[in-house]
């Protein structure tokens, strides 16, 4: 517990009908009786105030006072709901500090409730995601990792690798006394199984790291194929200038999306052609950069029409990229030779009659799941931070079993064992340092 009182606005800085100031700490309660003129305020009662400054009526508000430790922060919490006007929130929040306050730091309400031990360091990196969640999949991840089940998975990892630790710690310690001695092949059995543990949590890092930050998608392909057309279907709106003129988009046009609840970075780009005209050159060189920094490229060929040297070009060029082949304008006859492209999968579709989307949606989702054996299990991982702790654990691990193979000194089996469990233990906070839970904390929003 601290000795300060802190307070922030709560709500997003803009008109709205209801604002939140929040206060936390040991003077909230006599705080809030001072710019409320009352004498008691009851635990966990809303309470109809008048917010007075001497004989001047500041505001009307609902206040809710909370005893610690059943709060948030773990602390005594004070939290006013007043009318959502900039004057009004800064006035009763001029008050409160003038009461005694400090200003809160940003994400200072919930880095004292970890260090309260109202969570772990990683669901309170949960609580950041479920403010910036953009779809209901994202939302449903944060919310499943601010209720502990990531904390769930590495906690169980932990304890099997801290009961290793004690066998081989008793064992280097105490040769001579009378405990069971631990085996290499025991130590092995240990390590395979807490190594598929991690595994585990490896193998489903990809797609929730795309779930919390999105999927980066080209849309790739010669002018005039359709990329604009998909472009504004799959953001629900014209968005991108669709005409029969070749070359409209003469620049990359990037737009957040959703498709089956993943989010999407999409980047429709100009088409990819030979050109002399400058200004369609430097869009050419923008497409060419953006199919090679996306996570997934979309391919359209144009079915109507036969391939070119340039779809060729294309095609070989997508081969060491992630790529989903879309053969539009099936709704025209078809003058593409399908023999040319026996060897790759196609989605056939016609933006202009709205076929072959569900297709192309089902391909884009399986793809984000294809690259996790626990496709069918939701992921519980999506951090970068977590997915590179876990991964080093890993790579600890892997370490120990192979000197364990070796036979080499379990003394030397301990110390990646340990790092590894040291590793683990950052994702929770537990080994975390002052300087990480203080960079973390510092990308929170003020009043959280």
């Amino acid at each position: 517990m601290t000795d300060t009182t802190i307070t922030a606005i709560s709500s997003a800085q803009a008109e709205a009908g209801i604002g939140v100031i929040r206060i936390s700490g040991p003077e909230s309660l006599n705080i809030a009786k001072k710019i409320t003129n009352r004498s008691e305020l009851k635990n966990r009662y809303m309470h109809y105030c008048k917010i007075m400054q001497g004989d001047k009526i500041v505001d009307e508000a609902l206040v809710c006072y909370m005893q610690q430790p059943h709060t948030y922060t773990g602390e005594d919490v004070v939290e006013i709901q007043c009318h959502g006007s900039s004057a009004s929130l800064k006035e009763i929040l001029s008050m409160i500090l003038d009461a005694g306050a400090e200003m809160a730091e940003p994400g200072e309400f919930t880095k004292r409730a970890f260090l309260n031990g109202k969570m772990d360091l990683s669901q309170a990196e949960a609580v950041i995601d479920l403010i910036k969640a953009k779809t209901k999949r994202s939302l449903g991840l944060a919310a499943k990792q601010l209720g502990g089940a990531l904390s769930k998975e590495v906690s169980g990892i932990r304890d099997e690798l801290k009961e290793l630790l004690i066998q081989l710690t008793v064992n280097m310690d105490y040769p001579d006394e009378d405990i069971e001695e631990i085996t290499y092949n025991k130590i092995e059995d240990s390590l395979s199984s807490i190594n598929d543990e991690i595994f585990k949590l490896i193998a489903q890092s990809d797609e929730g790291k795309i779930l919390r930050e999105g999927l980066s998608v080209a849309i790739i392909g010669k002018p005039n194929v359709g990329k604009s057309s998909l472009m504004n279907i799959f953001m629900g709106e014209e968005r991108s200038i669709v005409t029969s003129v070749a070359g409209t988009t003469r620049d990359t046009i990037e737009e957040s999306a959703q498709i089956r609840g993943i989010p999407i970075r999409l980047i429709d780009t100009a088409g990819i052609h030979q050109s002399e005209d400058i200004v369609e050159k430097i869009g050419i060189e923008k497409s060419k950069q953006a199919f090679e920094s996306a996570q997934l490229v979309l391919l359209i060929l144009d079915s109507s029409k036969k391939l070119s040297d340039e779809d060729r070009e294309l095609i070989n060029a997508s081969k060491d990229s992630d790529v989903i082949v879309v053969l539009n304008k099936t709704d025209l006859p078809s003058e593409i030779d399908e023999d040319e492209l026996k060897d790759i999968k196609l989605i056939k579709t016609s933006f202009t009659n709205n076929e072959g989307i569900d297709d192309l949606k089902d391909a884009i989702e399986e793809y984000i799941k294809s690259g996790s054996s626990e496709s069918r299990i939701d992921p519980v991982i999506s951090n970068i931070r977590h997915i590179n702790l876990v991964k080093l654990a890993n790579a600890e691990i892997a370490q120990a079993l192979e000197m364990c193979r070796a036979k080499e000194a379990i003394d030397f089996i301990e110390i990646n064992v340990k790092a590894a469990f040291d590793y683990l233990g950052e994702i929770s906070g537990d080994t975390a340092s002052g300087e990480i839970i203080d960079e973390i904390f510092s990308r929170f929003c003020l009043g959280k």
